[in-house]
């Protein structure tokens, strides 16, 4: 089992910046791909990001370019940088995990225009 403990969430104007993290416990850390969810008010969770062991990274459409997530193994942390935030990003944004399954608590990113 796997806990997971996002921080970074808040409050930013159109156009600023935030930076998610995601600690992990567990020893098999760095084994493990690891994604960035959100889910808007009235919407399904979509896909943010996806970052596997090895460090290759995908992105969903909407957020490629703006978004970066990175990964410190030595940490057992991931991160989600957002640049050039848009209001149609506030959501409350999850990290997963891929192996073993698990999924933090979540934390809310609010962009006002």
């Amino acid at each position: 089992q796997v806990q997971l403990v996002e921080s970074g969430g808040g409050l930013v104007q159109a156009g600023g910046s935030l930076r998610l993290s995601c600690a992990a416990s567990g020893s098999i850390f760095s084994s493990s791909a690891m994604g960035w969810y959100r889910q808007a008010p009235g919407k399904q969770r979509e896909l943010v990001a996806t970052i596997t062991s090895g460090g290759n990274t995908d992105y969903a459409g909407s957020v490629k370019g703006p978004f970066t997530i990175s990964r410190d193994n030595a940490k057992n942390t991931v991160y989600l940088q957002m640049n050039s935030l848009k209001p149609e990003d506030t959501a409350v944004y999850s990290c997963h995990s891929y192996y073993p399954n698990g999924w933090g608590q979540g934390t809310q990113v609010t962009v006002s225009s």
